[in-house]
């Protein structure tokens, strides 16, 4: 048996009591006790006052000190004794504080997918910074009040199936919703149980992933192409293989050679360069597709925002097979906070999503869907739908107008009919990343057009969005951006 220890006299003046304190005096009671068992001022084995005692001594209440030594009882510091005081138990010594000459062990890695997860771009911007973030809508012309309406009265009148975790894949007015907008404005062929209700189309992304992938599977994909996507697929571990596609040519499916498991694609508006996939070329895609059994996800980036003309079909209006994947968002058409996207998948594998929702929980707030399917029933989203079209159509053309005339010696802007956004091709010599990180200097947010090719060789240009920005915002930026060239060239 352990031998009972030589008592000690009781440390009171580890026991600082601050009565002017916010924090609760049984509080900094028990923070002192701790403080002696920790640092073994006492040995363990010993016995603390009776509470009558210590109460006595420190001028405090003996429920005071009952709830300072109940809450070290119940953490283990303490061990209750039948008629008796409580005694310090034998703790392990724990980790010890570094000091600060030495030099800590290095932690622990995470795993390889973990590493490659954290390597992955960072590209949400900074607040303030709206000209010319790539893809970011003008949110203050957003009708706030209805949606605050909307919002309260979900919220007011919910019930129990709002506020639990239940309908994982979505809001069933949701996607009866989302399936009659889609049909209507995108020849979407599909029933309200193949939609899945996302929180955003990165996360669609990241769960396609891990649902369609196994290491070393290859996936086709655009270059230049949409960085987010591809780091989806990289951290499940595919092998990613580009698809050329330029302005002139459009997308070039001869290659690659390697028969691919999944086809990534941004159809309607190619990000970032803005063009639309011919009819002969989606045709091929489908064919390529059908002939390798390879899934096709279908982005439909900015499909929404087209400029001449109406918006094309999707190519999932085409498919036959049920391989084509169909992601969307609602950032661009509403506020990129509201973190709701959805994907439309062929009948199979909606048919088990729900396991595959419940282990990742990337399911989105049924409260904010709820209000959403209203705002679309209502009427609300085509009308602003409709209003959003012509204020960005008017800004696109002004803003190329205040680019050209600035800038018309070093930024050539691509003639891409779809989309918020813009690419500038930057004259030869000019690099990119420079002006990007110049332009950051000056609270301008641009993309370096070289950040969306990986594996050929980049072309320099930057991506620019105008939507968030009026008139004077476009002039103001324009001229920063010219000083972030200008600093560039020296």
């Amino acid at each position: 048996m352990r031998p009972h220890p030589k008592p000690q006299p009781f440390p009171l003046d580890m026991l600082a009591v601050n009565r002017s304190s916010p924090e609760q005096l049984s509080r900094q009671l028990y923070h002192g006790l701790v403080a002696i068992i920790r640092s073994r001022a006492l040995p363990p084995g010993s016995e603390l006052p009776s509470t009558r005692a210590l109460a006595a001594e420190l001028g405090l209440g003996r429920n005071t000190i009952v709830a300072a030594y109940d809450q070290l009882v119940t953490e283990g510091y303490l061990a209750n004794r039948q008629g008796a005081r409580p005694v310090i138990v034998d703790l392990p010594d724990g980790p010890r504080e570094t000091p600060a000459e030495e030099h800590p062990e290095p932690l622990r890695q995470p795993s390889l997918r973990g590493q490659l997860l954290l390597s992955q771009p960072y590209h949400h911007g900074r607040p303030g910074h709206v000209a010319f973030h790539p893809g970011m809508p003008d949110a203050g012309s957003f009708p706030f009040g209805v949606w605050g309406r909307l919002v309260a009265r979900r919220a007011s009148h919910g019930g129990e199936t709002l506020f639990g975790t239940y309908d994982v894949t979505g809001h069933p007015a949701l996607k009866e919703a989302i399936a009659g907008y889609l049909y209507s404005a995108r020849g979407v062929r599909c029933r309200p149980e193949q939609i899945v209700i996302t929180t955003g189309a990165q996360a669609a992304f990241d769960l396609l992933a891990r649902l369609l992938l196994d290491p070393d599977d290859t996936v086709w994909m655009e270059e230049p192409g949409y960085y987010g996507a591809k780091a989806a697929f990289t951290v499940a571990g595919a092998r990613i293989l580009p698809i050329a596609v330029d302005q002139e040519r459009g997308w070039r499916l001869d290659q690659p050679s390697f028969s691919p498991r999944l086809i990534y694609v941004t159809p309607a508006c190619q990000h970032p360069l803005g063009i639309t996939m011919r009819m002969e070329e989606r045709l091929r895609l489908l064919d390529i597709a059908e002939t390798a059994n390879a899934w096709v996800i279908e982005d439909d980036f900015d499909g929404e925002y087209r400029f001449q003309g109406r918006p094309v079909p999707a190519i999932q209006s085409m498919d036959r097979s049920g391989r084509v994947i169909y992601v969307g968002t609602f950032a661009k058409l509403l506020f990129p906070a509201l973190r709701l996207g959805f994907m439309v998948l062929p009948p199979e594998l909606a048919g088990r999503i729900v396991n595959a929702l419940s282990t990742t929980g990337q399911f989105a707030p049924l409260l904010l869907q709820a209000a959403l399917a209203d705002f679309i029933t209502e009427g609300h989203m085509s009308r602003h739908l409709k209003r959003m079209r012509r204020i960005y159509a008017q800004r696109r053309q002004l803003f190329r107008d205040i680019v050209t005339e600035r800038l018309r010696d070093e930024i050539t802007l691509s003639p891409a009919e779809a989309g918020i956004q813009v690419v500038g091709y930057l004259r030869d010599g000019i690099d990119d990343i420079k002006v990007s990180q110049a332009a950051a200097k000056r609270a301008i947010n641009v993309s370096p057009l070289s950040k969306y090719f990986q594996n050929t060789v980049p072309t320099q240009g930057l991506v620019l969005g105008y939507a968030a920005c009026d008139a004077a915002q476009m002039s103001d930026g324009v001229e920063r951006l010219a000083a972030a060239i200008g600093e560039v060239l020296g």
